[in-house]
């Protein structure tokens, strides 16, 4: 073989998809081509492990504007002419690398992405994962993401306003580090990532290109992670200053309709920016590389093509128009460049100065190899489904003890730490920020209505089912929006795993996959669009399988929106969706109270009702608009108690059970059974929300009432804390571990 291996796996591209290449071409590709098809086949760029199985979720909804996977960011209509334009995306491996630059250069890519459908972006949302923070790694790692987060995004005045930290070692070697953007855009201005009209100016504007990021798609993203490996060359480095001023520019010039297309440089820089939208538009492209402007001096082409360089966006511009768009980025001081054509043939051509360096076919370079997974369910899942939970001793600590201890774990705490440091105001949108109810709300200005965002995933419990795992991630993910009062509308997933090459980690995928969908289905919410990133695992130890969930939806009347908190002494608590608080230990399956009382992740978690789960999701929808309740918190991670002692946490009141003691008080108390809801209600009120709840088939129950501040967390023979003291163990809990 011509080639190196050690260059083909530089470019993560396999000795047998080099001879498709050769197959294909009818030659061997020089060095500038190979460095394209290593981007565009790359498992980040080409999805070759995940595309069929991505073809399992439902993606037809009334609102739907564009067809989930066809541009950068999903689309639905939310009314009054306005689209929501929202996405995930990850950067696992860059931030193990470089934490603060690779969660910095996230953010500014998942912004450019919403950016490049024409919207203006009005919201954050980060889903993060860690080892232990008693490592001075996973602190590292925390730390330098958390602020890279918070230093780029409120330099460029976009909000983060919700999100989800988890702690694990299962995380470790490989942090997870997923960012959601939503942006909002009138319908008839929306832009499409497409280059249709032979002649059409191919223009570069934006930062500089440098050397940073070049292998970052097909090398860092694609691969499993080895830390013994130097890697800091292939991340990104970011400068929100410039981006802040790219959104403006880009937003004036798409809105004045001098652009027939807009794309942004991400994965794969200028080679998956002018590929991929030469392909959509069926055409190809000359590109001369001498033309582009460069920061660091003596690069070739094949880093000219392949750098990552951030804050740069690619425009396709009518001839005609190119004075007002020089005109446009000239006012805003951005650099900006004529560097190639949209040509008839669907060629990509790249030049140096007029010699070409490389000539090949567009759709042979957009066509990446798709693969059958080879699926085999992991060995240890038997011995973990075996382990009988009704069997464990005795609790080792009391009720009481269990309670502050979770209060105080990393994975339930307060995440107050981490979003005080994001500015969770600008653009005057917020209505409803992080902690204070379970999905974000943001005001859509002119109008009385909002948007509901939020991000949700468990994998402790996707390690122990994988379908059950995926379905709840889903279900979880929308029952946080009507817990707010928001319509679900629509999903965007990031599916999280380690190497699919490995049967036992497709399993999980595959299982993951198949779990969301269904929860889709029956739920009616569709994925719009997405992001998978694989192999992130280190020494043959994957990460959890870990699909990320974010979830969008409509608020009709921003005066019904619902927070957390409980609001008021002598109001009732009830539990929708449960006939009783009695659970059996099944339901401490892969929950946070098993694993910090026992050490023990184990069991296997029982099958989420999702009939049941759509029902209570209408019902509380229901409610909440019909102002019945006056708090609604999902029960999660810690179970009943936790999501009751949040409530009296967040709203500085106390709490008095009327429940039954139960044979298992710590499943009752701690396990994590789905489809329920907490929920407040002034007594006056209790006959109409019964009502509603016996409408749609809703089981509930009594839980309690809430009682005076000065009162106790009371659950008669089992929990008599004072709420400063609960308080404090929650706000301060993960605070404590960083110092």
């Amino acid at each position: 073989m011509p080639v190196a291996r050690e260059t083909l796996e530089e470019i993560a591209l396999t000795p047998e998809e080099y001879e498709v290449i050769v197959e294909r071409l009818g030659r061997e590709p020089n060095p500038v081509e190979l460095g394209l098809f290593g981007t565009l086949w790359s498992e980040h760029c080409g999805y070759k492990h995940s595309r069929k199985l991505l073809g399992l979720f439902p993606k037809e909804s009334p609102a739907l504007l564009i067809p989930p996977g066809e541009e950068n960011a999903g689309a639905v209509d939310i009314g009054d002419g306005l689209a929501a334009v929202f996405k995930i995306e990850s950067h696992n491996h860059p931030s193990a690398v470089e934490p603060y630059q690779g969660a910095a250069t996230g953010v500014g890519g998942i912004v450019r992405d919403i950016l490049a459908m024409g919207a203006r972006p009005i919201a954050l949302v980060n889903s993060l994962r860690f080892g232990p923070l008693s490592e001075t790694r996973s602190r590292y790692l925390f730390q330098g993401v958390v602020a890279g987060i918070s230093g780029y995004g409120n330099c460029i005045g976009i909000p983060d306003v919700a999100g989800e930290v988890f702690f694990s070692q299962a995380y470790r070697d490989n942090p997870l580090v997923n960012a959601l953007c939503l942006g909002i855009a009138p319908i008839k201005n929306l832009m499409r990532a497409a280059a249709r009209t032979p002649g059409h100016l191919l223009v570069l504007v934006g930062a500089a290109t440098g050397r940073d990021g070049i292998h970052g798609a097909s090398g860092l993203a694609s691969r499993t992670f080895e830390e013994d490996q130097e890697r800091r060359p292939a991340v990104q480095v970011g400068n929100p200053f410039l981006e802040k001023l790219l959104i403006e520019a880009c937003l004036e010039v798409a809105r004045a309709g001098l652009l027939e297309g807009l794309q942004d440089l991400g994965a794969g820089g200028l080679s998956t920016a002018v590929v991929e939208s030469a392909a959509r538009g069926g055409r190809g492209f000359v590109v001369d590389v001498a033309q582009v402007p460069r920061r660091d001096e003596g690069m070739t082409p094949y880093e000219v093509m392949l750098s990552e360089s951030q804050e740069r966006m690619l425009l396709v511009v009518p001839p005609e128009n190119l004075e007002r768009v020089k005109g446009v980025f000239e006012k805003w001081d951005i650099p900006w460049a004529v560097m190639g054509t949209v040509t008839p043939e669907e060629s990509a051509r790249v030049l140096d100065g007029g010699q070409e360096v490389a000539n090949v076919s567009v759709a042979l370079l957009a066509q990446a190899p798709v693969y059958e997974v080879r699926t085999k369910k992991p060995a240890v899942l038997e011995e973990l489904h075996a382990y009988d939970l009704g069997r464990l001793p005795e609790p080792p600590v009391s009720a009481e003890n269990a309670l502050l201890q979770l209060l105080g774990s990393p994975n339930i705490a307060s995440k107050e730490w981490v979003y005080r440091q994001y500015d969770h105001h600008v653009q005057t949108n917020t209505i409803l920020g992080p902690g204070q109810g379970d999905a974000a709300l943001l005001w859509i200005k002119g109008t009385r209505r909002a948007l509901g965002l939020t991000a949700d995933g468990n994998g402790r419990l996707c390690y122990l089912d994988p379908y059950t795992g995926g379905a709840m991630a889903v279900a979880e993910a929308c029952r946080n929006l009507v817990c707010a009062g928001a319509h679900p509308l629509a999903i965007t997933d990031c599916l999280n795993f380690g190497d699919p090459e490995r049967p036992e980690v497709a399993y999980q995928l595959e299982q993951c996959v198949r779990g969301m969908a269904e929860a889709c289905r029956v739920l009616g919410v569709p994925v719009v669009s997405g992001n998978v990133s694989l192999y992130n695992e280190t020494r043959g130890q994957p990460v959890y399988p870990t699909p990320v969930v974010g979830a969008l939806g409509l608020l009709e009347d921003i005066a019904h929106r619902c927070q957390s908190a409980f609001q008021g002494a002598g109001d009732i608590v009830l539990l929708l969706g449960a006939p009783s608080v009695e659970l059996s230990a099944a339901y401490l399956a892969g929950s946070e109270y098993l694993e910090l009382a026992y050490s023990l992740v184990a069991g296997r978690p029982p099958a989420l009702d999702l009939e049941l789960e759509a029902w209570l999701q209408r019902c509380c929808l229901r409610l909440v608009q019909r102002g019945l309740l006056r708090s609604a918190h999902d029960c999660s991670e810690g179970g009943l108690a936790v999501a009751l002692a949040e409530s009296a946490i967040q709203g500085n009141l106390g709490f008095m059970a009327s429940f039954p003691k139960a044979a298992r008080w710590d499943a009752a108390l701690f396990g994590e059974r789905s489809a329920r809801i907490v929920v407040s209600v002034e007594p006056a009120r209790l006959k109409e929300v019964e009502a509603v709840c016996q409408e749609h088939r809703v089981p509930f129950t009594l839980l309690g009432a809430v009682t005076p501040a000065s009162t106790n967390f009371l659950i008669p023979g089992l929990v008599d804390l004072p709420v400063a003291v609960m308080a404090e163990t929650w706000r301060r809990g993960l605070e404590r571990l960083l110092r």
